[in-house]
């Protein structure tokens, strides 16, 4: 099972990975925390992307996706996948799909969560932290407002700029421009599966799976 993952910035990607990580004994990776990886271990693509990151440069295309062929090539991903994060651009996605082929990986499918921006919007500016031990609070979960007291320790509760709706918008806006994009791509390829974000973790959970024919409908 080898799954690209795709979805809007509070859509709940690394929620599923985790349990679809769980349930298909694969791997979670995501390409941030595997560039950081080789980095700090000094691979040979590792010292190349530090090179240009410390130069304030983006890490080009080839060593991104030569970055990707040593995870992905790593006996911890024999059964599979879950990639989260990459590719983030057209040429990306074709320079993988032809590692893909080079690797004669045939399995791959690209799921795609689906939820509209106004609801994106309602589920991340409702986060608030204290501004005395840093705890998360969910406005509508834990029914607290900007002028409650943190319920551990009485501190202050703060919105965080990442939190506020016009950050957020901006953040839809990048990911529609950029992923949209990618996503058409793999469409047109008959690679992705679409599922309805906004419900339940469990229900979006059981309709991946059906998707992927894990799961009787």
């Amino acid at each position: 099972m080898r799954l690209l993952i795709f979805g809007p910035p509070g859509v709940g990607k690394g929620t599923q990975a985790k349990l679809l990580s769980e349930e298909f004994g694969i791997p979670h990776i995501s390409t941030g925390d595997t560039l950081r990886k080789a980095v700090s271990e000094g691979t040979e693509l590792g010292k190349q992307a530090k090179a240009i990151m410390d130069s304030g440069r983006l890490v080009p295309d080839g060593i991104m996706i030569g970055i990707a062929r040593e995870v992905l090539t790593a006996p911890a991903t024999a059964r599979g996948f879950i990639l989260d994060g990459f590719p983030r651009t057209i040429a990306q996605a074709e320079a993988l799909n032809e590692m893909f082929d080079q690797l004669g990986f045939t399995d791959v499918r690209v799921v795609v969560l689906e939820v509209n921006d106004d609801e994106i919007v309602r589920r991340l500016s409702s986060r608030y932290v204290c501004s005395t031990d840093g705890k998360i609070y969910n406005a509508l979960i834990d029914k607290v407002t900007l002028s409650t007291p943190c319920p551990q320790c009485g501190g202050k509760l703060i919105q965080r700029d990442d939190d506020k709706e016009s950050t957020i918008r901006e953040r839809l806006r990048v990911y529609h421009s950029q992923t949209a994009p990618i996503i058409r791509y793999y469409s047109e390829r008959g690679a992705t599966i679409k599922v309805d974000g906004g419900r339940s973790v469990e229900e979006v959970n059981r309709q991946i799976r059906q998707q992927l024919g894990t799961v009787n409908a």
